[in-house]
């Protein structure tokens, strides 16, 4: 997986200057097999993302040393996840939202699992816990590989919600990345996945 990352060319951020800064981790723990850990964001009046799914993360402070350091911080603010946890694996790049300018860099890594997740209700209404083969599924059935869907074709449905916009395309690119090894190894055909075959 490392490999993987450290090979390609992430997308990188706007041109523009005007998107503010931000960013979010895309952890993955194994549950039996690997899974995707996303939030859903409260239903709060006036606030661009509600009800959305995303990753967590959020905006980069001033005090923050680095982007990773912003995404290590927010990742322990929103779901008490402490970086001694975390097995960082690389950047995916950058990703800009639709429903309000913001440039976010996405950092991949590895959670172990331990600990119990812990968010305010206020700003997320549930923690996620996504199987990878499920999205990989959706990917290979929508026909979304080798090529970069619409906003309005590109979701992911799981369960009672849709996965949209900017974190649709996180794991698009995400999925991409990963795609030549899953079917290098047979996983895409059989429409499964191992952490073993991926990890």
């Amino acid at each position: 997986m490392k490999k993987l990352m450290d090979d390609a060319t992430p997308p990188g951020p706007p041109a523009e200057a005007t998107y503010p800064a931000a960013c979010v981790f895309l952890l993955l723990f194994e549950k039996q097999e690997p899974h995707i850990l996303a939030i859903q964001k409260s239903d709060n009046d006036g606030y661009p993302w509600r009800h959305q799914i995303g990753f967590p993360g959020g905006h980069i402070d001033k005090h923050d040393d680095s982007p990773m350091a912003a995404a290590f911080r927010e990742l322990e603010e929103e779901v008490n996840i402490g970086r001694d946890q975390v097995e960082f694996i690389g950047t995916l790049g950058h990703f800009q939202t639709i429903t309000k300018p913001r440039d976010i860099e996405v950092f991949v890594g590895w959670w172990n699992g331990k600990g119990p997740v812990r968010y305010d209700a206020v700003e997320i209404s549930r923690v996620l816990e996504i199987p990878l083969k499920k999205l990989i599924q959706t990917h290979v059935a929508n026909g979304y590989h080798g090529r970069q869907p619409s906003v309005k074709e590109l979701t992911y449905p799981y369960l009672d919600v849709v996965i949209w916009g900017a974190s649709a395309r996180i794991l698009h690119h995400f999925i991409e990345l990963i795609y030549p090894f899953l079917e290098s190894r047979g996983v895409i055909a059989r429409k499964s996945i191992e952490k073993e075959a991926v990890f």
